[in-house]
C-alpha cells in the first residue's frame, strides 16, 4: 500500500485543485536562484504580479552544477541572491527567505530537514479552504521533503513545478528532475495536486537574447541592468553571445501559468510513473495530474518585459 494513501484527494476535488485559480492566491516560490539567470526573471516577475500572486515566502533550492561546489552550496548562493533581487528591485516590502536543503534525498522514506521544509508545512497547515500554491522551479527536493515530514499537505497545497519534459519526450533525464531521484519520484507517486510546466517542449519556446533584453531592460532600472549583466556576464565567456544565439528562460513558464492559462494551456492526464532510468510508465488507474502543452511567448515576454521595465 502506497504510505500517502490516507491522505490523496478523490478525483472530484483533485480536478477542482487542478483548475486554474480563479482571483488572488497564496505562494510560496522555492528557487534555485544563482543557478542560471531564469530564476532571477521568474522572481522578479511573482513581485511585481501582486493583482494575482501574494507571495508568502520564498525557500531556496538546493543544486549542482559548474556554478556551485555541492547541492548545499548551490543552495547557500541561492539564498544570497534572492535578497539581491529584492535589493536591486527597491522594494518596501519583502517576503520572508527561507534556507532549503543542503543535500538532495539519500533515502525516499526520509526528509531532508530546512528551515524551509517547516516553513511550508506550517503556511500549507494555515492555509483554510483555499490551497497554498507552493511553485517549485528547481529540484524538488525541498518540497518532497516537506510531504514526506508532513502527508497531511498533500490536500493543503497545489505543486507547481517546472521541472519534466512533456510526457511524450523520450526522456525525462533534465536538470530539475535527475538531481534528485527520489524527491522527483514522490512528488509524482504521493498523489499530491500537480500541475508540470514541461522543459521540452513548453517552456523551450521561453527565448530571448542578449539584444532583445538590452533593447528591453538595459538602463530602464537597476534591476534591468543587472539582468543584462548577467547576460553578457554569464554567457560571453562560453562564447555563446553572439548573433543568432538565444537562451531559454526556463523558469518564467510557471510564473506565466499562474498569471493567464490562456498563454499556457494545460491539460489533465493521468500522472505517469517517473522510473530510475528517468522514463515514464504509464497506469491509467493512478491520479489526475495537469500538464501545460503549449506557450505563448510572445504575450508572456510583453506582460514580463512591461512589468521589468516599469512601463
Amino acid at each position: 500500500m502506497n504510505r500517502f494513501a490516507n491522505f490523496r484527494l478523490d478525483d472530484g476535488l483533485m480536478l477542482k485543485r487542478l483548475s486554474h485559480p480563479v482571483g488572488r492566491i497564496n505562494m510560496i516560490l522555492d528557487t534555485d536562484a544563482f543557478n542560471e539567470v531564469d530564476d532571477q526573471f521568474a522572481l522578479a516577475y511573482t513581485l511585481l504580479s501582486p493583482e494575482k500572486i501574494n507571495l508568502l515566502a520564498v525557500t531556496a533550492a538546493p543544486f549542482f552544477n559548474w556554478n556551485s561546489t555541492s547541492p548545499g552550496e548551490g543552495m547557500e548562493k541561492s539564498y544570497i541572491e534572492i535578497f539581491n533581487i529584492f535589493k536591486l528591485m527597491d522594494l518596501k516590502e519583502t517576503p520572508p527567505v527561507y534556507r532549503g536543503s543542503s543535500h538532495f534525498m539519500n533515502d525516499p522514506e526520509e526528509h531532508v530537514p530546512s528551515e524551509a521544509v517547516d516553513r511550508m508545512i506550517e503556511l500549507a497547515l494555515n492555509a483554510g479552504d483555499d490551497p497554498l500554491y507552493v511553485v517549485a522551479i528547481g529540484a524538488i527536493t525541498n518540497v518532497a521533503s516537506a510531504i514526506v515530514k508532513c502527508p497531511e499537505i498533500i490536500g493543503k497545497i497545489v505543486v507547481v513545478w517546472l521541472g519534466p519534459n512533456s510526457y511524450w519526450w523520450p526522456t525525462q533525464d533534465i536538470f530539475n528532475v535527475s538531481q534528485d531521484y527520489h524527491a522527483s519520484s514522490i512528488i509524482y507517486d504521493s498523489g499530491v495536486p500537480l500541475v508540470v510546466l514541461p522543459c521540452h517542449s513548453v517552456a523551450s519556446h521561453l527565448l530571448t537574447s542578449t539584444y532583445e533584453i538590452d533593447a528591453c531592460l538595459r538602463d530602464r532600472n537597476k534591476l534591468g541592468t543587472y539582468f543584462s549583466d548577467l547576460f553578457h556576464g554569464r554567457f560571453e565567456r562560453f562564447g555563446k553571445n553572439r548573433p543568432g544565439w538565444s537562451k531559454v528562460l526556463w523558469d518564467v513558464s510557471a510564473i506565466a501559468w499562474l498569471l493567464n492559462e490562456d498563454w499556457v494551456p494545460s491539460v489533465v492526464r493521468r500522472t505517469p510513473i517517473l522510473n530510475p532510468n528517468f522514463t515514464y510508465s504509464n497506469d491509467d488507474s493512478r491520479h489526475f495530474y495537469k500538464e501545460a502543452i503549449d506557450i505563448d511567448r510572445s504575450l508572456v515576454y510583453i506582460d514580463m518585459f512591461e512589468k521589468l521595465s516599469g512601463n
